[in-house]
């Protein structure tokens, strides 16, 4: 892209607009009392939410263990109808016959998997920076301040939600972003279709010849479109349209053989198996690399659940906060206690709501894993009284020493 069309060369933009609220010592409690509510909700909320991640996680690894026990290596050269129904490893090369196109724009890939049209607007965009002061009393004033600045978005920005609309107004896109996607390609001999190919790939930026996608009221700068007035300086409204594709490649399928093609694989655990990866990828390296997926996703979802628990606490405590804030020093200390207690609660109730699902899920595992940390602690509490027993006592009527362990007095006893 050439930096003539940096949002830094725009006009400049618009001064900040500020506004000041304040919100009354009652409203602050109506509020925060009001937040109980939703509090009762964010626990049991996130409680059902940890445990059903530990469901999911526990069916989605035994759905991989019962594939990695069955899959079958299928060759890509040819379709084997005796493999018809049953869970395939296919490695072969993705091609796609024929032409990708974007008939808007005239722009034409061969040898492409996914043509992806990318289009941005200059339009104003708002943000807010907000600084909340508490005020002897237990009032608040808050005082925010919006800047408004022009730059390229591919999503579109509702200016009319703006706290400032007059003279920030986008109008609507004119054109939006698409994506194009071969209905024809194999994966060697099998046929896959656009919704498998959908996702698939890492795109990369792809220039159509400009002699093919230039109009009228268009330019052509460093393979994008612009559409705009004047090609030197953007406006609000003007627009860019980018490119890229994927191309044909080396790919590893693991799927249910369909006839000529694939279709996800039901299995006796309850998860649908379809993985179509880029490069070539044995069956085992392809369901390590899902394990740890799965495992990277529920470590996710048991951090959200976690979080959402504690801010479930935090709306909980918060009336004692707001009403402690009459002097705000005891506010924010109070608001600091709150805090410590909510992570404790959420550190004591978030593991047992794991653990309990882990009991509900899988039992066995459970009851092995407290077996071994009852034997670590037994086996911890036996070597404390070990050596307590070796130590050497010490002579009758010697005073004990000071600075450090006092030896054992049988004589005192």
């Amino acid at each position: 892209m050439s930096d003539r069309w940096s949002p830094d060369d725009a006009p400049g933009d618009t001064a900040p607009y500020q506004e000041t609220t304040t919100t009354s010592w009652w409203d602050r409690i109506k509020g925060a009392f009001a937040g109980i509510l939703i509090g009762l909700i964010c626990i049991p909320g996130s409680s059902i939410l940890l445990f059903w991640n530990e469901g999911r996680a526990v069916q989605t690894a035994r759905s991989l263990a019962e594939g990695a026990g069955m899959v079958t290596a299928a060759p890509g050269s040819r379709v084997d109808a005796a493999l018809d129904g049953r869970l395939v490893h296919v490695s072969g090369d993705i091609t796609a016959a024929g032409v990708l196109r974007d008939a808007e724009f005239s722009a034409a890939a061969e040898n492409a998997l996914r043509l992806i049209r990318r289009v941005e607007m200059y339009q104003w965009r708002e943000e807010s920076r907000s600084e909340t002061r508490s005020r002897l009393g237990g009032g608040q004033e808050t005082v925010t301040t919006y800047h408004y600045s022009r730059v390229w978005s591919a999503d579109a920005i509702d200016s009319s939600r703006f706290r400032q609309p007059d003279g920030h107004q986008n109008p609507a896109m004119r054109i939006t972003s698409r994506e194009f996607v071969a209905t024809n390609a194999r994966l060697g001999a099998h046929g896959l279709t656009e919704q498998q190919l959908r996702g698939f790939g890492s795109p990369r930026d792809w220039t159509p010849q400009p002699t093919a996608i230039a109009r009228p009221g268009q330019q052509v700068v460093d393979g994008r479109i612009l559409i705009a007035s004047d090609p030197t300086v953007p406006r609000v409204g003007d627009m860019r349209i980018s490119f890229m594709i994927v191309e044909a490649s080396r790919a590893s399928l693991m799927a249910r053989q369909a006839g000529q093609g694939f279709e996800p694989y039901q299995t006796r655990a309850g998860d649908r198996l379809f993985m179509l990866r880029e490069g070539s990828r044995s069956a085992e390296e392809m369901f390590n690399a899902a394990v740890s997926e799965n495992r990277i996703l529920t470590w996710i979802l048991r951090g959200v659940g976690a979080l959402v628990m504690f801010i479930g606490f935090m709306l909980i405590m918060r009336p004692m906060v707001v009403l402690a804030d009459v002097v705000p020093l005891f506010g924010s200390i109070i608001g600091a206690g709150t805090g410590i207690i909510a992570a404790l609660l959420t550190f004591v109730l978030a593991p047992v709501v794991i653990a309990v699902a882990w009991f509900w899920y899988r039992p066995l595992v459970a009851i092995i894993v407290l077996a071994v940390g009852a034997a670590g602690a037994f086996g911890m509490g036996w070597l404390a009284r070990q050596r307590r027993a070796a130590r050497p006592a010490m002579p009758a009527g010697t005073p004990p020493r000071t600075g450090g362990s006092a030896w054992a007095n049988p004589g005192a006893r």
